[in-house]
């Protein structure tokens, strides 16, 4: 742990670390921070520009190399300089309490806002920082993930912000997800917030190349800078240890300090306090022995063994009393005056004076650097430990505090602390703290006595359940097969392998051998095999690839669960074998919704998204009822929102883009998309559907590169997933994308796959998989009319069979490209006429658009120029209404074509050089006049794009000379439509 500083600026909420620990040379303590060592401030530098730039750093390097000093450095210059500092620095001991690096962060500036936050939102947070008794649910943790959102924004409404987090390798897991959260939005805020954390490499990876501080990335927003902090060199280390002792060294003990510490600046200074103390400074050299058999002790950290004797050197030389203190501080997870009194400690001005505890203002204690508090407690005596948990345990008043100490106080097991372990458990569970509480049910399992093995079994498959949720699948894993090895209850056995299965992911291939075992396990008991059935439904269309054998497991599984009086499982299967009976194109699909959909309900399957109501908007979109499909969402989206599923709401809100497309609101498709992505990527979840609407959506009214990007992206994730269930449909995106860039030879490569792999997989209906259009209009640009014809012709006869409007008006304009391919431009005329009425009377906007766009093409194809501008302009005036801009771009082209007396595409499919009246615009300016066209202020610019307000009024003066334009709204009317 580390002491606080307050630095001059006035403007830091939480702690960070010194920068450096108080020396002593005979006359008091001193402060001998001074400035960053010479290469330190390249170092500083760089991370000042690139936070100046945008995004955020990551300071890279053993324990004592320098990290803590950058970042005390970062602290004083950014406080000086008028910004909101927040930070934290977490010690090992407290990373299974949840949430406390958040009540470090934003604790003391919390006060300012926490009232002004909605009422959800303020319970949540107030949870969260301990100010209440009423604890965080497991669905309360979205509304807390916004109310930090919105209490950083708060509290940086008036001046920048800038989070430090020192040591982020002890950071309790709650709070690194809450700040990875914050961090996918932190450039979104105006002013925008700066992110910077620091992280010690790991065990026999001293130079940060790998290991665990890849995660601590996370912390802070893209474009992240490593900064890999280097060790000191022997000069920069002459100059530290001169100013840190007054005195200049001999070259000889300097080569031997810095060879011994490895250039690591803390190591350094202990070994040399340890000259001087010993008087072999004054000898010029140095004792031959301890130095020499140096070497990383086992653990985490890589410590030479000599540095932890001349650490317990210093400590032996205090009181007794004093080194029982700390010993107890070094126990604690959060030590404090007040915390030692209870337990009896004495009191630590000595160890102050020492340097090797800081006691701040409040009364927090912190070690002056970790090692020493690691140091302190490794070396004590087993008993002298249990003596300082015991005291502890008695002292603390959290109760998941309390458990932990009491569980080290005994190896054996106890049914009093196992029952204290348990209780712990369910505290942190209804904090939100999973990881904390799948810990403390590990140990209550361990705990538990031998004669109480059904307990004991109990707790390890709560613990396991806890893990699954937590993320923490290899813990979950292990749980799951002790409970298997010392078992032989059915119920233990079967629940334990759904854990080995759930904790699988989307990888169920890799637990391929567990299925047949877990249904043996069941011994035909119904209560059990539902369950496995609604898996072996999951496995079969995901793993297999098939949806005949997903539909037979999904029936068994509702039989099976309406036997067994299990409803949320019955619910979750009706609604499966509805959706696979849609996909098959079933009559039976209907009937079977409605039952789903039948009282009685229960609220965790309602709100999810393998439940009923969530189908229900996918029925809607089968019958083109658009409205009522996102009213369906809408609702759905706000019930999530209060429980705080978030795998359901980014779901839902992929499922809202798509339809939003659909209705031609491009701008809110891509805000919802975007929105989905970062909750897949903040919660950990499969990111393939969300990059797939976001590749939908900018294909639809963003960017076609950006487009095939995000394609690109989610069939790297449904392919790495194993998901055979998705990846036709990101394979489909990739193929809509290449359409669109005029590549008909490269979509009908893809969709010939995605093709095979749905009709193998038994697709009966063209509404629920709309790639059948595609197809064939990329079949009829390679000139294969024929197939494209056989697959229109298919496709026609079921989407009649099922009555499917929309889907039969799309096929119409596909036939009418095929027959003008096919060189009968009458009948394509024809047929693009009765296309573009149908979609008229439909609510799919684009498609409308997209048909009027064609018969445009066609008939300036034919030399009709009259009726072709006028088929155009119809199309432009839907693509400009649903802000289309890649659709726009094409018609523009058709448009310009025309004037010069030709058909306006070419092999490029319309993305002709000039199309697009902001090419005269540099690239800032295009940013930003596509900012000001979607209502962004001057500020908001700023913002978004890293750059001073004066730089986005220069941009946009110059954006109105070129464009020819006087306001905003020109440029918003010239960036959207093309005019």
């Amino acid at each position: 742990m580390k002491h606080a500083i307050r630095p001059t600026g006035g403007n830091v909420v939480g702690i960070v670390p010194p920068a450096r620990p108080p020396a002593t040379d005979g006359q008091g303590p001193r402060d001998v921070r001074g400035d960053a060592a010479p290469s330190r401030a390249g170092m500083l530098g760089e991370v000042r520009r690139h936070l100046a730039g945008g995004g955020g750093a990551l300071l890279v390097g053993p324990t004592g190399i320098g990290k803590s000093t950058l970042v005390s450095a970062l602290a004083d210059e950014y406080a000086a300089a008028g910004h909101r500092v927040f930070a934290c620095c977490p010690a090992e001991t407290e990373r299974h309490l949840p949430f406390l690096g958040l009540i470090d962060l934003v604790a003391q500036g919390a006060d300012e806002v926490v009232e002004r936050l909605p009422e959800p939102e303020r319970r949540a947070l107030r949870s969260a920082l301990l100010l209440h008794d009423v604890p965080i649910g497991e669905r309360d943790l979205l509304c807390l993930r916004l109310a930090v959102l919105h209490t950083l924004r708060l509290l940086c409404a008036d001046r920048p912000g800038l989070v430090l987090v020192d040591d982020a390798q002890w950071l309790d897991k709650p709070t690194g997800e809450l700040l990875a959260f914050v961090a996918r939005r932190a450039g979104r805020l105006a002013p925008p917030l700066r992110m910077v954390a620091s992280v010690r490499a790991s065990f026999g990876d001293p130079r940060g190349t790998g290991g665990q501080w890849r995660e601590a990335a996370g912390l802070c927003p893209a474009p992240v800078l490593t900064v890999k902090v280097p060790p000191m060199s022997a000069a920069e280390l002459a100059a530290l240890l001169a100013d840190r002792f007054g005195r200049s060294w001999p070259r000889a003990q300097l080569a031997r300090i810095h060879r011994v510490s490895g250039g690591n600046p803390f190591f350094a200074v202990e070994l040399a306090r340890s000259v001087v103390e010993s008087g072999a400074w004054e000898e010029g050299g140095h004792r031959s022995g301890a130095w020499e058999k140096g070497g990383p002790r086992g653990g985490a950290l890589p410590i030479p063994q000599s540095l932890s004797v001349l650490i317990q050197k210093r400590v032996s030389a205090l009181p007794r009393g004093t080194r029982e203190t700390l010993l107890m501080a070094s126990a604690a997870s959060r030590p404090s005056v007040e915390l030692l009194r209870r337990a009896g400690g004495a009191d630590l001005a000595e160890a102050e004076r020492h340097g090797i505890v800081d006691v701040t203002a409040d009364g927090q204690i912190r070690f002056t650097h970790p090692l020493l508090s690691a140091v302190i407690y490794a070396e004590a005596e087993a008993a002298e430990r249990k003596a300082a948990h015991a005291a502890l345990s008695q002292a603390v008043r959290d109760p998941v505090e309390r458990a932990l100490h009491l569980a080290k106080l005994t190896s054996g097991r106890d049914r009093r602390i196992a029952g204290t372990l348990e209780d712990a458990a369910a505290v942190a569970r209804r904090r939100g703290g999973l990881s904390t509480a799948a810990h403390l049910g590990e140990l209550a399992a361990e705990h538990t006595p031998e004669s109480e093995r059904d307990a004991e079994v109990g707790r390890r498959l709560r613990a396991a359940e806890d893990a699954v949720a937590a993320g923490d699948y290899a813990l979950a894993r292990r749980l799951a097969h002790l409970v298997l090895e010392t078992t032989a209850r059915p119920a233990d056995r079967v629940h334990a392998w759904m854990v080995v299965m759930d904790s699988s992911g989307q990888a169920l291939a890799e637990v391929e051998e567990v299925f047949p075992r877990a249904m043996e396990d069941a011994q035909g008991e119904p209560a059990l095999l539902a369950p496995l059935h609604y898996r072996l439904s999951w496995r079969a269309w995901m793993v297999l690839g098939s949806a005949e054998a997903a539909l037979e497991h999904a029936r068994r599984s509702a039989e099976l669960a309406a036997l067994a009086g299990d409803r949320v499982t019955e619910l979750l299967a009706l609604t499966k074998q509805a959706n696979i009976e849609f996909f098959l194109g079933r009559p039976d699909a209907e009937q079977t919704l409605r039952r789903a959909l039948a009282d009685p309900q229960e609220p965790q399957v309602m709100w999810h998204h393998n439940g009923p109501i969530y189908l229900k908007h996918r029925h809607h979109l089968l019958h083109d009822r658009l409205e009522e499909a996102r009213a369906e969402l809408r609702t759905l989206i706000y019930g999530v929102r209060q429980r705080g599923v978030v795998e359901s709401l980014c779901l839902s809100q992929f499922c809202m883009s798509q339809v939003e497309i659909h209705r031609g609101r491009c701008r809110q498709a891509l805000s919802l998309a975007r929105q989905s992505l970062d909750l897949a990527e903040d919660s950990g979840l499969s990111q393939g559907p969300s990059w797939y609407a976001l590749a939908l959506a900018e294909a639809a009214g963003g960017d076609l590169d950006r487009a095939l990007a995000a394609a690109e992206q989610a069939l790297q994730h449904s392919e790495s997933d194993g998901d055979l269930l998705f990846l036709p449909r990101a394979l489909h995106a990739e193929a809509q994308v290449r359409l669109q860039f005029g590549d008909a030879a490269g979509a009908v490569r893809i969709l010939d796959r995605v093709r095979r792999m749905e009709n193998g997989q038994g697709l009966g209906d063209p509404a629920v998989r709309r790639w059948h259009a595609d197809l064939a209009d990329a079949l009829a640009g390679v000139g294969r009319t024929r197939e494209a014809a056989d697959v229109l012709a298919e496709a026609r006869a079921q989407a009649s069979r099922l009555g499917r409007r929309g889907v039969l008006a799309v096929l119409e304009r596909s036939s009418a490209l095929v027959r003008a391919a096919e060189g009968d431009l009458g009948a394509g005329l024809d047929g693009l006429v009765r296309a573009a009425e149908q979609l008229q009377a439909l609510p799919y906007r684009l498609e409308e658009g997209r048909a009027w766009l064609e018969l445009g093409a066609l008939r300036a194809r034919m030399g009709d120029a009259g009726e072709a501008r006028a088929d155009l302009l119809r199309a432009r005036t839907v693509f400009a209404r649903a802000q289309a801009r890649p659709w726009l771009n094409r018609v523009q082209a058709e448009l310009r074509a025309l004037d010069d007396g030709g058909p306006g595409r070419g092999e490029s499919g319309g993305r002709r050089a000039g199309a697009d009246p902001l090419d005269v615009l540099t690239d800032i300016e295009r940013k930003v006049a596509v900012l000001v066209a979607e209502g962004a202020t001057n500020r908001e610019i700023a913002s978004r794009l890293f750059l001073s307000v004066k730089t986005v009024e220069a941009a946009l003066t110059r954006t109105f000379r070129k464009l020819g334009v006087r306001s905003r709204v020109d440029v918003a009317r010239v960036a959207v439509s093309g005019r």
